[in-house]
């Protein structure tokens, strides 16, 4: 029996409501939502595949419908959610509401609204007789830097078929877009040794080491907002932040320690590497030396907290073709917030970028889904089922 669009829609809802039920807090494990997907996909005889981190509290999910083997696409959505907490909502967060043509939860439009929209429509994908395979990935951790979806793609690499085009469906209204900026987030720490402050000629001052380091990362700030400018991004460059810093212990001691967290967004074109290699060239040659002239056990030691490149116009990309043609879009567009598509890009997928709902609502308190982007999703998401019928791969 044929699936209507009024059944798609409300299994859609249904199924949405569930998933905000789920509180996949990024702190917390997102096993009961993987367990719940995985035993709706095994009820419409759809195999899954997990690839869980290494404490296996929390699991990436794949699944394929249609034929075995290489090629088709994979509709790409991460599991997790930001915190609630401080945040004045008017309902409860993990409970789904309906006013005014919109739908509020924690994760409705960032990025349950896509998920929901795709095991919808796995009957509708079943019913059709594929010929390309569609795939759903669902990640976890994506929200504190990407950090689950790695994995995945690596058990993609070794042991399941490798999808040909990547669609993310992270909130775009629906635009296409080809390009975003990457991220790339450190934790800084700098040991230096405490004396009483009237006594510095024999203490090194973590604090003020920190301070020279973060001028050094202005500064590389201040060139990049000139070299290079990508206009069609807000703002047109690579940009810096020092998000936070922490350190000392009264006002008359020398800070033994002081820690700081920063990030950089970069463009397309620029290398996470050379700009880690820049400030670190710059502590190894003027910051180290002094320092461990006093004491020889001060150190500077940079970790990396999060990290995702950014994703690259491709000429003639396959993965924009495709949905441009489905959707009826002209023009692609750029975000400056970051995705998982860059890994899907790196890992050989043309990937691009398209989901209902708006990224101002991500992260916000009463968060919400307008219903029409809903639609919206749903009429892409049956293009592409009607695509997959009568296209074989490639």
């Amino acid at each position: 029996m044929t699936e209507t669009v009024t059944d798609t829609a409300t299994r859609a809802r249904d199924i949405l409501g569930r998933l905000i039920g789920f509180d996949t807090t990024s702190r917390n494990s997102n096993m009961a939502l993987i367990d719940w997907v995985r035993d709706y996909l095994a009820g419409l005889g759809v195999d899954c595949t997990l690839a869980p981190n290494d404490d296996g509290d929390k699991a990436n999910l794949f699944a394929t419908i249609g034929p075995a083997g290489d090629g088709g696409i994979v509709l790409s959505g991460h599991t997790d959610v930001v915190p609630v907490d401080g945040q004045a909502w008017d309902s409860d967060p993990f409970d789904m509401t309906e006013r005014d043509g919109r739908l509020y939860g924690r994760g409705a439009c960032d990025m349950k609204g896509f998920i929901a929209l795709a095991l919808a429509m796995a009957p509708e994908f079943q019913a059709a007789g594929l010929k390309t395979p569609i795939h759903y990935a669902f990640s976890f951790d994506e929200e504190i830097g990407c950090a689950g979806v790695p994995k995945l793609l690596t058990k993609i690499a070794q042991e399941l078929p490798q999808p040909r085009l990547a669609l993310i469906g992270e909130p775009t209204e629906m635009r296409v877009v080809n390009a975003h900026k990457g991220i790339t987030a450190l934790r800084t720490v700098i040991t230096g040794l405490e004396a009483h402050s009237s006594l510095k000629h024999i203490s090194v001052n973590a604090i003020e080491y920190a301070v020279r380091m973060i001028s050094q990362i202005l500064e590389i700030a201040e060139r990049y907002r000139h070299d290079p400018v990508l206009e069609e991004f807000e703002p047109p460059y690579t940009t810096f932040n020092i998000g936070e810093i922490d350190g000392g212990t009264a006002v008359n001691i020398t800070a033994k320690e002081c820690r700081f967290v920063w990030e950089f967004r970069p463009v397309p074109g620029v290398r996470e590497e050379a700009i880690r290699a820049e400030v670190d060239e710059f502590v190894a040659r003027e910051l180290l030396p002094p320092m461990r002239e006093i004491y020889p056990d001060a150190a500077i030691i940079t970790t990396p907290m999060a990290s995702a490149p950014p994703l690259t116009p491709e000429p003639n990309g396959a993965a924009e073709e495709l949905i441009r043609r489905l959707t009826g879009a002209n023009q692609t567009g750029t975000v400056s917030f970051a995705t998982e598509a860059g890994l899907f890009q790196d890992a050989g997928m043309s990937a691009v970028v398209c989901g209902p709902g708006s990224i101002v609502q991500a992260h916000q308190p009463n968060e919400y889904i307008d219903i029409v982007q809903l639609d919206a999703g749903e009429a892409l998401l049956r293009k592409l089922k009607d695509w997959a019928a009568e296209n074989a791969p490639a």
